[in-house]
């Protein structure tokens, strides 16, 4: 056989892929398709007999990462997707369709309030958001058009504990599906699926990715609903990137220690945050999990206490409008994550313009308090 020419060359100068190259490190699969030796090759696909025929559908990599979660939640499946979000609109379209009713937590992620308030009712499925700390209530504001349940099991910036048993025992009751998102405990603290939950979701680009570098979501829970979902993903091209699913899977292994180390720093800096006269409330879990409460904090400064300066006075703490990452960050709910809810809704919540999320990392618990300390001394009007 003569010699390729160049501008061949340049493309095929590959060497065939081996089957006997077994990689300690998972590869990246960065591809769009997979290819194969002939038509009945590629039809084998179709018939369910080979994985993988174009990444929009599935990836090993993007697999690995949806089927991990499942693992560690203890769900059947998992899939995959581009965000949180993405998650999120594969769940509730699994579960409901034109003229179903979808009965949601008020206090939650100001995205997910978002979707739900203005995307949802223009796919025909109606939306209604209630206080669920009195299930009394939550159980009034169901319908026979209700369909699923969805709130969080640690609330997004007050922290909020969610009864997940009696959340859960309610949808069983009225046969609905319940949909939990457990992003800021993880499953590290809480499992949902042992509860009885019908689907999990994760923004994975929080503490499952865990290094801010990597824009994925997980959805998972029983296999019929995940198929369904996997459908929509594939639909709706909400699929994840073989790259990023890899960042992803990285990351999760080592969400365990990540997450010990963050949820004694958080512990602590509640607990020095709670001395302080210039602290009028510190929002922090408790009785989560025999693990930890989590590593979120949340504080309202007393009114003495200059906001705009108290930001500008954190020194080495980054000021971010995301969370979960080995570096601990700071945010201002009012102007980023929740500055799209109704002004009455986040009086009612308590979202104010004294309210900072805290994000605490795995730093020295020494350095992480000093920092906060020092931003809030610094910022008293009367040092001003």
């Amino acid at each position: 056989m003569r010699e390729k020419q160049f501008n061949t060359q340049t493309v095929h100068f590959q060497k065939k892929e081996a089957a006997y190259h077994v990689s300690k490190a998972k590869p990246i699969y960065q591809t769009t398709a997979f290819t194969f030796t002939d038509l009945d090759d590629m039809e084998s696909f179709y018939e369910g007999e080979k994985s993988y025929l174009y990444s929009r559908y599935s990836n090993p990599n993007t697999d690995d990462l949806g089927i991990g979660v499942a693992l560690l939640e203890g769900a059947e499946d998992g899939v995959a997707t581009s965000s949180g979000m993405a998650a999120i609109l594969a769940g509730i379209l699994a579960v409901a369709k034109e003229g179903d009713h979808v009965l949601a937590s008020e206090d939650l992620y100001g995205g997910t309030y978002q979707l739900f308030e203005q995307e949802l009712p223009n796919m025909g499925i109606e939306v209604s958001f209630v206080s669920f700390t009195d299930l009394k209530k939550v159980e009034a504001a169901l319908s026979d058009k209700t369909v699923l349940i969805y709130t969080e099991s640690i609330t997004n910036p007050l922290l909020r504990v969610e009864d997940l048993d009696g959340v859960i025992a309610l949808a069983k009751k009225h046969h609905i599906y319940s949909m939990i998102d457990n992003t800021f405990a993880t499953p590290y603290l809480l499992k949902p699926t042992e509860q009885g939950a019908d689907l999990i979701v994760h923004s994975a680009t929080k503490y499952i990715g865990g290094h801010s570098d990597v824009n994925a979501g997980v959805l998972v829970g029983k296999e019929e609903l995940i198929k369904k979902a996997k459908s929509k993903v594939v639909t709706l091209g909400c699929n994840l990137t073989p790259f990023e699913a890899w960042l992803g899977c990285r990351g999760m292994k080592t969400l365990s220690l990540r997450m010990q180390r963050q949820c004694e720093n958080a512990a602590k800096l509640a607990h020095k945050l709670s001395e302080y006269s210039a602290v009028s409330k510190v929002y922090y879990p408790k009785s989560v999990s025999e693990r930890g409460n989590g590593a979120m904090v949340s504080i309202d400064l007393a009114d003495e206490v200059n906001i705009e300066t108290f930001f500008k006075e954190l020194s080495w703490v980054k000021i971010a409008p995301t969370l979960a990452g080995v570096e601990t960050t700071v945010s201002y709910p009012l102007r980023t994550s929740h500055r799209t809810i109704p002004d009455h809704l986040r009086v009612d919540l308590g979202i104010g313009k004294q309210l900072v999320r805290i994000s605490v990392g795995i730093e020295d618990e020494l350095d992480i308090i000093e920092a906060f300390t020092q931003a809030i001394e610094k910022a008293q009007t009367k040092n001003l």
